[in-house]
């Protein structure tokens, strides 16, 4: 059988679930970061696959000693957005022939405890408060074109946040034909689990010129960047997560309307993001039917006990950018 001719239309690999955990101490005072981390890249790679040569591979178990190397070197580790943009950074400025990197960054919770018979809370002692997760994905690229600098794309999130109310959530007017058996409710239980995207506006980085290239300059001036912008990454983070409590907390006549009341709010608090994605799946819990023993736990307004239902369910999903 002849070999068909064929060619290579994209590649890429790295190094996944690089788990790490930081603790940068000043002092007493102890401040850690728990992180998943994905470094992928792309560049002049073809002929590991096409040719087997690895003299262009940089292989991903070095990727991995690098990401550990940053950690530890790196002024930005406890902000995932700005550590992932140096690690991106300094790939490429070590790697001529790599032209762009991929880094995905899953934060996990750690929150000081609050112990009760001091004012503080402790100076390194933590717990986890929660099972949502801060994702960040940056693309670094060195296709810039003046040689001086690279350009960074950095979309930053929230994953698995569940939340429910009890009440404050309807359904009603939806379309009805010969297929629709959901009773139309004036109130339920809404529950989701929430998954948000937002992107920012793309920035400049310039290419360290350090013998190790390892410089990774955040603007001085962070005002004059406005609120909202990727180096605001940590006040982005906690006024989308406020906005998305508050939102969802709020009276809601469909999953839809409520999401793009949070996605409209987060774009307005945060001048440098561009657009906002949401995805909520329905988490349904529906009232046991107790008529048979006489008991109404079907009305609204009566219904009490109920059975969480995992599958299947709705997912409610929409991208909102900024004109």
């Amino acid at each position: 059988m002849s070999t068909p001719e064929v060619t290579l239309k994209s590649a890429r690999y790295g190094k996944d679930k690089v788990r790490l955990f930081r603790v940068k101490r000043e002092g007493t005072f102890h401040y850690v970061v728990e992180y998943n981390v994905t470094v992928l890249v792309e560049g002049d790679i073809d002929v590991s696959y096409t040719e087997a040569d690895n003299a262009v591979v940089v292989a991903t178990d070095s990727m991995k000693n690098i990401t550990y190397y940053l950690a530890k070197v790196s002024d930005h580790i406890l902000i995932p957005e700005r550590f992932a943009l140096h690690l991106a950074t300094h790939i490429l400025s070590r790697y001529a022939h790599l032209h762009k990197a991929f880094i995905t960054i899953e934060q996990l919770r750690w929150s000081r405890i609050n112990v009760s018979t001091e004012e503080k809370p402790h100076s390194h002692s933590f717990y986890r408060d929660g099972d949502d997760k801060r994702v960040v994905n940056v693309v670094v690229s060195a296709y810039s074109g003046d040689g001086k600098n690279l350009t960074g794309t950095v979309s930053a999130g929230i994953s698995d946040l569940l939340v429910l109310k009890s009440t404050g959530s309807a359904f009603e007017g939806f379309i009805r034909d010969e297929y629709t058996t959901l009773v139309e409710v004036p109130e339920r239980i809404l529950s989701t689990s929430v998954d948000l995207t937002y992107t920012f506006s793309p920035v400049s980085i310039p290419i360290p010129t350090d013998p190790k290239v390892l410089d990774f300059s955040v603007p001085k001036n962070l005002e004059a960047e406005g609120t909202g912008s990727v180096w605001d990454a940590v006040g982005v983070a906690e006024r989308a997560r406020t906005t998305t409590l508050d939102m969802f907390a709020d009276e809601s006549a469909s999953v839809q309307a409520s999401l793009f009341k949070m996605a409209q709010r987060v774009i307005a608090e945060n001048a440098g993001i561009q657009e906002v994605t949401y995805k909520l799946p329905n988490k349904h819990y529906i009232p046991v039917d107790m008529k048979y023993i006489g008991v109404d736990n079907m009305t609204p307004s009566q219904a009490e006990v109920f059975v969480p239902v995992a599958a299947p369910s709705g997912l409610i999903s929409a991208t909102i950018s900024r004109k």
